[in-house]
């Protein structure tokens, strides 16, 4: 099935990415741990970092794609590309004044993202200083956003799904670099590695407009103009980038609330990046390659297809996020253990992370189904209807963070994170089935529960070996011999799950090799 080829495009490029990010901030933990530097910085990379999800990740093209599709098969390439140069003005314009408004009052806006620094002045001058060198990113990833919008519309998803690779490469050059010099928990550290940020947002850029100008698609300046078609991407794009940034906002507010205890914003950092490479892989998978699949079948009346990839990527979704969240939910200190533990980073530091990891684990599923949901409204060009469900679970996410961190600290902020995203799910999907948008079919019915089951049968494999591995993970054994239990243990997870699935007829191993290495028809 072509759909899923797409998935693995993304996701592969996605997983290349992730695993890279990995090693990016192993090294992080490793020359700054969870003090008071390592803080600052990812206060001051949260800010940008939000944007890049916001844009990169699928939220812009929830609004971008279906428009400039429709010009591109209805009108031609010439009128698509005039499209493209119209928005590339106005957006450009925009993120020009907003960036420089934001560099002349980040003193007052880090009170806003992290108001606990204002107790700490050391703190809060890192942090603002290191924002203002990292925030240029913004602007650089909002208009790889729009380049990744063109390539995605195109068929094209491999330059885009790629491009972060960059990031994780030029900062892991940059740590590496400030281990050789001797550089460790101390403000320099931060410096050098906001400004690896804002490079990294450059050569992003660069990457995409010469793909773009490869596929005949070089977009020109033009001066900003509010046209009509302009006009109806900002008013699809709002709403459209409410909704599909709901997991970053999430985030975002947990940074805020988690600034008022020391650690607390690291713990959550390093925790997330551990849940963001599951939901990263698949959910951007889905968020990228299905807005554009749903937007040819809508327009081509073919119903049938509309549901095959809705059904298909439902399926998709249950298939690799369940079986994750189990897995990260039974054994979240080994994982955290053997990526993060050494140098500045400590054991006290690792049960905090885990057990926030834990807590964050049972939101996974939820934030992929968003992805899959959402772009059945923005097919249709509806993105009022995710933002309003979007903002109500972010009114879950407010209120339960603020009730449960004076008791569970970071963890509660973790709780808060996964209920919320559970009630933008659940709201999503009763609005597809009372509009009559979306219909499980028989497959789905059938191997959903079986998914879920196989899941539960690797999650006790995954106990039972994690107890025999235990002393495996002694710090005494060293880092080689802990990695390769963890290797064990993960190892042992998916066997145990392809197992369980093809004894259960949760999925056929073979068909969905088949469906990766070769076209086939839904």
């Amino acid at each position: 099935m072509r759909l899923y080829r797409s998935f693995a495009t993304v996701g592969g490029f996605t997983i290349i990415s992730r695993v890279l990010g990995f090693a990016r901030d192993v090294l992080i933990a490793a020359v700054l741990g969870t003090g008071w530097v390592a803080d600052s910085f990812f206060v001051a990379f949260r800010f940008p970092n939000l944007f890049r999800r916001l844009f990169a990740e699928g939220a812009f093209n929830s609004a971008f794609v279906p428009l400039f599709s429709k010009r591109l098969e209805g009108e031609g390439e010439s009128a698509a590309r005039q499209f493209a140069e119209e928005a590339l003005a106005v957006l450009l314009f925009a993120l020009l004044l907003f960036t420089a408004v934001a560099e002349a009052a980040m003193p007052w806006l880090m009170y806003v993202i992290a108001p606990g620094f204002s107790e700490d002045p050391e703190k809060f001058d890192l942090a603002t200083l290191l924002t203002r060198i990292a925030f240029p990113y913004l602007l650089c990833m909002s208009l790889v956003a729009l380049l990744s919008g063109v390539l995605n519309a195109l068929g094209k998803f491999a330059m885009a799904a790629a491009a972060p690779i960059i990031l994780n490469i030029v900062l892991i050059g940059v740590m590496v670099a400030a281990l050789a010099l001797g550089l460790g928990d101390e403000p320099a550290s931060g410096i050098v590695l906001a400004w690896g940020v804002s490079v990294a947002g450059f050569l992003q850029l660069l990457a995409l407009a010469l793909a773009a100008r490869n596929m005949g698609m070089e977009l020109k300046l033009r001066w900003p103009r509010i046209t009509p078609g302009v006009r109806r991407l900002v008013q699809l794009g709002i709403p459209g980038i409410i909704a599909g940034g709901i997991t970053q906002f999430n985030i975002l507010i947990g940074t805020i609330i988690a600034s008022m205890q020391e650690s607390a914003v690291s713990f959550l950092y390093y925790a997330e990046r551990v849940y963001q490479l599951p939901l990263g892989v698949v959910g951007i998978a889905i968020g990228v390659v299905l807005l554009p699949d749903l937007s040819r079948s809508l327009r081509s009346g073919d119903d049938a297809a509309v549901s095959a990839s809705q059904n298909r990527s439902f399926e998709f979704a249950l298939l690799l996020t369940l079986p994750a969240s189990v897995a990260l939910f039974v054994v979240p200190g080994p994982i955290i253990q053997v990526l993060f533990e050494r140098g500045a980073f400590t054991v006290a530091d690792t049960e905090a992370t885990a057990l926030a990891l834990a807590a964050f684990a049972w939101g996974l599923p939820a934030f992929v189904l968003i992805k899959v949901f959402s772009p059945a409204f923005f097919a249709r060009e509806d993105t009022k209807t995710p933002m309003y469900y979007a903002g109500a679970g972010l009114v879950v996410n407010v209120a339960a963070s603020l009730a449960l961190f004076p008791f569970f600290g970071h963890v509660g902020i973790a709780i808060a994170t996964t209920v919320s995203g559970w009630v933008n799910a659940l709201l999503l999907l009763i609005t597809l089935y009372t509009r009559g948008f979306f219909e499980t079919d028989a497959a789905l019915r059938r191997r959903g529960p079986k998914i879920l089951l196989s899941s539960l049968i690797m999650g006790g494999v995954l106990i039972g070996v994690q107890d025999q591995l235990a002393h495996l993970f002694a710090p005494a054994n060293g880092l080689s011999l802990q990695v390769v239990a963890l290797a064990g243990l993960v190892g042992s997870g998916l066997i145990a799950f392809g197992l369980a699935a093809q004894l259960t007829g949760a999925a056929s191993i073979p068909r969905l090799m088949r469906s990766l290495l070769k076209r086939q028809t839904a």
